[in-house]
């Protein structure tokens, strides 16, 4: 008699998800420790936001992942529930010869010329001038961006918009975008692989692929005037910044004051069904994004992703409670 029911309990351990390939890394590592600790098993897919976005509209996965929130009016419209689950941050990241880790400074605005195509040299004088005593060399640049709609571009691009009025009249801030210059890779994985492999290369990838691929990163100067190197420090004091008691917990913390907070610094979501067709699968993607906001921090901070405050946690969860009773 108690085989129908073990077989139950362990079709309802599965749970799946597919989305953005930002927090895939602790997503990752969060689903092998609550294997062990749960028996949950999630099978995450990294195939970016946008496709995220459409695989939990259509429901074909249990929920999605995005870095770009929906507004009330799109979750409303797809039945489903937004919650963030850690904030991470985006880095630029360059091959450039005889550039060092973090040595090079930039500007959101320089930056955004790169992209622009306004600035093609690394020895540019808008460079240079950023950058006394360091040589350049006069390598054509290289820059390389997301081909799949994402929510790192988003972020990345979000940034961009408000560091410089000529990206946000231009290209502006979007999971998708027309990029005037470069070349077009898929994931976080192949941007931060497309940079390794080019000279003269430049790219955006969220902190953690930066870090576990040892890419060069460069400084930023922040929305205090002070350049600011990507570390963990400096992603704290911008994620301190974060207002979460917006609709759909959407935080913004891009480009927010500080004197040593980076500039690029966001939360990312998980868009779960309201009307789940499979309500046990349901609640077990609550249950483990529950064991995660218990017992995921240290493994979240390892991989230099910022768990969320506490407080936001007890919100999350009365949010569950008030939409699905437990």
């Amino acid at each position: 008699m108690s085989l129908p029911v073990l077989e139950a309990r362990a079709q309802g351990a599965q749970i799946t998800g597919a989305g953005a390939s930002f927090p895939n890394p602790i997503y990752q590592k969060w689903a092998e420790a609550a294997r062990e600790a749960t028996g949950l098993q999630l099978n995450y897919q990294s195939v970016g936001s946008g496709a995220g976005i459409n695989q939990i509209r259509n429901r074909t996965v249990d929920f999605g992942a995005t870095d770009a929130p929906l507004n009330q009016q799109q979750l409303t419209e797809g039945n489903l529930l937004q919650f963030p689950t850690v904030m991470g941050s985006v880095v630029p990241i360059i091959n450039v010869p005889g550039i060092e880790n973090e040595q090079l400074k930039l500007t959101g605005e320089v930056l955004a010329d790169i992209f622009l195509g306004r600035i093609t040299r690394w020895n540019d004088p808008r460079i240079a001038e950023l950058n006394a005593g360091v040589t350049l060399p006069g390598l054509a640049i290289a820059p390389v961006y997301r081909a799949d709609g994402s929510g790192t571009t988003f972020v990345f691009t979000s940034y961009l918009a408000a560091a410089s009025a000529n990206w946000r009249s231009g290209p502006g801030a979007a999971t998708s975008v027309r990029w005037p210059v470069g070349n077009g890779a898929r994931g976080n994985e192949g941007v931060a692989g497309g940079v390794r492999n080019t000279r003269g290369g430049i790219g955006y990838v969220e902190n953690a692929y930066a870090s576990r691929n040892n890419l060069v990163t460069t400084q930023l100067k922040n929305k205090a005037g002070h350049f600011v190197k990507p570390t963990m420090e400096a992603f704290i004091a911008a994620a301190s910044n974060a207002d979460w008691s917006v609709p759909g917990f959407a935080a913004n913390i891009i480009d927010q004051g500080g004197d040593a907070s980076w500039p690029i610094v966001a939360p990312t979501f998980i868009l779960l069904p309201t009307n789940p067709a499979n309500a046990a699968r349901n609640a077990n993607v609550r249950k483990f994004f529950d064991w995660a906001y218990a017992n995921g921090d240290a493994m979240a901070r390892e991989l230099e992703y910022i768990p969320l405050p506490e407080a936001t946690k007890t919100a999350v969860r009365a949010a569950w409670r008030t939409q699905f009773g437990a």
